[in-house]
């Protein structure tokens, strides 16, 4: 695969449809999301949520997720977007931001919760691991749009992007989800209270983005500082905090699904 990465240069079009270009970009992360939802689905069981609920759960929270992560990386590049609707909504040539559409996908989540009586962290335990497995698979649309990399690097794996080599971070990502997709399946299969598992989501994968976003050249900023940084920095600290919070609630009841 190295050899591969450092002489290809990744074409964004997958295929021509009546002249219609479809894109690399679209079909992974769609490939990312279908794989989620069935093991989402086939998972659903073991969390005591009927698996048909867990398909009308995640068609709302994947239109959201959409729309959050669109929003989120037009609020932070709003100069270029400002004035042109079309631009806005065109999706074709990438840019979403994940954190939007993990927040815009949770909330929705969340209220739809309370309205069907469902327990939100047991919910969301169920859904992380397939939401990690989706963010693996999707980020090689970030490839073949030739966006996403890190700065110039002389390393053996580095790829070809306008004339340099430099480091492919949607690889690294890439494979800290997939990692993390096996991590959060162990911790799941054996969890001791609910939101356990939506925890080491949160902090696992916000540690590994936080130092896989210092290498990145396109990142969106707040001011002087990497917006992804600080949102990894301080959802980690507030996951952290939560899980000693809960393991030490639930141990107290005695009742871990209490």
């Amino acid at each position: 695969m190295t050899m591969f990465l450092n002489t290809y240069i990744p074409n964004p079009v997958a295929f021509e449809v009546f002249g219609i270009s479809i894109m690399w970009y679209g079909l992974l992360i769609g490939a990312g999301i279908l794989i989620a939802a069935i093991v989402i689905y086939k998972r659903a069981p073991k969390h005591k949520i009927r698996s048909e609920k867990t398909l009308d759960i995640m068609i709302i929270c994947l239109l959201a997720g959409v729309v959050g992560a669109r929003l989120y990386y037009v609020a932070f590049n709003f100069s270029q977007y400002s004035g042109d609707f079309m631009k806005i909504i065109n999706l074709r040539l990438g840019g979403l931001a994940i954190h939007g559409g993990l927040i815009f996908g949770f909330f929705a989540a969340y209220i739809l919760c309370k309205l069907w009586k469902i327990r939100p962290l047991n919910l969301f335990d169920l859904f992380v691991p397939g939401i990690a497995l989706a963010q693996s698979v999707g980020r090689w649309g970030n490839y073949f749009n030739s966006e996403a990399h890190g700065g110039p690097t002389g390393l053996p794996w580095g790829i070809p992007v306008n004339g340099q080599m430099v480091h492919p971070t949607f690889l690294y990502e890439s494979i800290w989800c997939f990692i993390l997709f096996i991590v959060l399946i162990f911790i799941d299969n054996r969890r001791v209270f609910e939101g356990q598992t939506f925890l080491c989501y949160g902090a696992f994968y916000s540690l590994g983005r936080f130092f896989i976003e210092e290498l990145r050249t396109d990142s969106l900023m707040i001011g002087e500082f990497k917006q992804a940084q600080v949102l990894s920095a301080t959802v980690f600290i507030v996951c952290l905090i939560a899980y000693i919070i809960l393991s030490r609630s639930y141990a107290s009841r005695g009742n871990i699904f209490s």
